[in-house]
């Protein structure tokens, strides 16, 4: 009998079993050491000394017990010193001006949970060091710690509390967020919450070491372009970050954990991901990385740990997914929905519980380059030994499709009939049958350090 015709008799053998037996396993994660309990370093986030003097605003030699009061007295250039408690609203209508705080957390401006605390109406104004809360709760009318709508604002070491959405940035340009500490209400439902950093046609900002929870959104994108976004934190959230209609953005060496998703990239081209860590975001959705409707962009050097699924690509086209560390995952790379032209290498597929996941009728074939990835469950095969196999390989075939359709078919995961079919369809390309092929996968795993990863960092 030939190979393909005992590999094909083979998997229908299989199914015939599937289908008399009553079976109560399922299918697991690959290993039972996991990554749970992993976690960032994060700032203290409540829990704060706050100061509960009355409030002292001044302006050269002048003192004013309001902050409005002085940013109306200050002149283009001046600095506005803030000390102690503020109870008000503020609105910055004079260009170059700086409010700052004598230290950290040195004064803070209540809103009364109402409305917008801090409103930016002028370009090239600073604001550093200042606690903001209390804002109100209408989403609608945009009720945020800090609205911008002055170009070249700068907001430095600022914490955000008891917000509706913690700054929102509107039509202009060259805007710089960083240093700072955005918390939302946690009295208030996951879905009535706003953003924690909301960017609406927003061009050429930079979001820097920010850290973000308790919001909906950490940061989002709605028709903003050229942004910057390297080295936040975003956890306890719907997303880390979201992409919506937002070309020729720039993500690296940025956080967010157990969230629904950690990085949500949808309807937008030309976005840059570099060297993001996306761990245990495992809510309802359960992605490391969504990428939906999204063109020509880069996902480059991640690490997704323990999520759903690492990657989840739906309906995207001409992306490259290159040394990415997949580990511990439900699914290590899940592509639906006509997603083509992908260019996958040099990634790290390891100890998922189902490596790849393929919806389509069609293969998907990886790759044009000259080498493929990495997969812990491969045959490898190195006779020459230039580092990649012989043999192809198939991360998602006829038996992984089977598993992911009827987990209860994972008890079969050692059996004769599951080897006879994973080892024609990588060997034999006379049984061709849908899903992934990886041409030219890796003898070795190029991560070296993803064992890093069962070293827990809790707080």
């Amino acid at each position: 009998m030939r190979e393909g015709t005992f590999a094909v008799v083979a998997a229908a053998v299989l199914v015939c079993s599937l289908a008399g037996a009553a079976l109560a396993a399922t299918a697991g994660s690959a290993t039972d050491e996991g990554v749970d309990g992993w976690r960032a370093d994060v700032p203290t986030v409540h829990d704060v000394a706050e100061p509960d003097a009355d409030g002292v605003a001044t302006v050269g030699d002048r003192e004013f017990e309001s902050v409005q009061a002085a940013v109306d007295a200050a002149e283009p250039g001046a600095t506005v010193r803030l000390e102690g408690r503020f109870d008000e609203r503020v609105t910055v209508s004079t260009p170059d001006v700086t409010l700052a705080a004598v230290e950290r957390d040195g004064a803070v401006i209540d809103g009364g949970g109402d409305g917008q605390v801090v409103a930016i109406a002028a370009d090239n104004v600073t604001l550093e060091n200042v606690w903001i809360r209390n804002s109100g709760v209408d989403r609608q009318d945009r009720d945020s710690g800090v609205v911008v709508n002055g170009s070249n604002a700068t907001l430095s070491a600022l914490r955000l509390t008891k917000i509706q959405f913690g700054i929102w940035i509107g039509s202009v340009d060259d805007v710089t967020v960083e240093d700072s500490i955005v918390a939302g209400r946690e009295d208030v439902s996951l879905a009535e919450r706003g953003n924690g950093i909301h960017l609406w046609e927003a061009t050429d900002a930079e979001v820097r070491n920010n850290s973000v929870t308790t919001v909906r959104d950490g940061i989002y994108y709605q028709w903003a372009e050229g942004v910057v976004a390297e080295d936040n934190t975003m956890w306890n959230m719907r997303y880390g970050v979201h992409y919506m209609y937002s070309n020729d953005n720039h993500l690296e060496d940025n956080v967010a954990f157990d969230n629904d998703v950690g990085f949500a990239l949808m309807v937008s081209k030309g976005l840059t991901l570099l060297n993001n860590t996306a761990a245990n975001n495992d809510g309802t959705s359960g992605h490391g990385i969504l990428v939906k409707d999204v063109e020509d962009s880069e996902i480059v050097g991640n690490d997704l740990v323990g999520n759903g699924n690492g990657l989840y690509v739906h309906n995207s086209q001409d992306n490259r997914l290159e040394s990415n560390l997949v580990l511990e995952n439900e699914v290590g790379v899940h592509i639906t929905a006509g997603s083509n032209g992908e260019v996958v290498s040099g990634n790290s597929f390891i100890r998922n519980g189902e490596a790849a996941f393929a919806e389509t009728n069609s293969q998907t074939h990886w790759n044009d380059t000259e080498r493929g990835n990495y997969w812990a469950d491969a045959r490898v095969a190195d006779l020459d030994d230039d580092g990649i196999s012989e043999n192809r390989h198939r991360p998602a075939g006829t038996v992984e499709r089977l598993v992911h359709e009827k987990p209860q078919a994972a008890v079969f995961a050692e059996s004769p009939a599951f080897d006879a079919v994973e080892l024609a369809e990588s060997s034999f390309p006379v049984l061709e049958t849908p899903g992934i092929i990886d041409h030219r996968p890796l003898a070795d795993a190029p991560h070296d350090d993803w064992r890093s990863y069962y070293e827990h960092h809790d707080n």
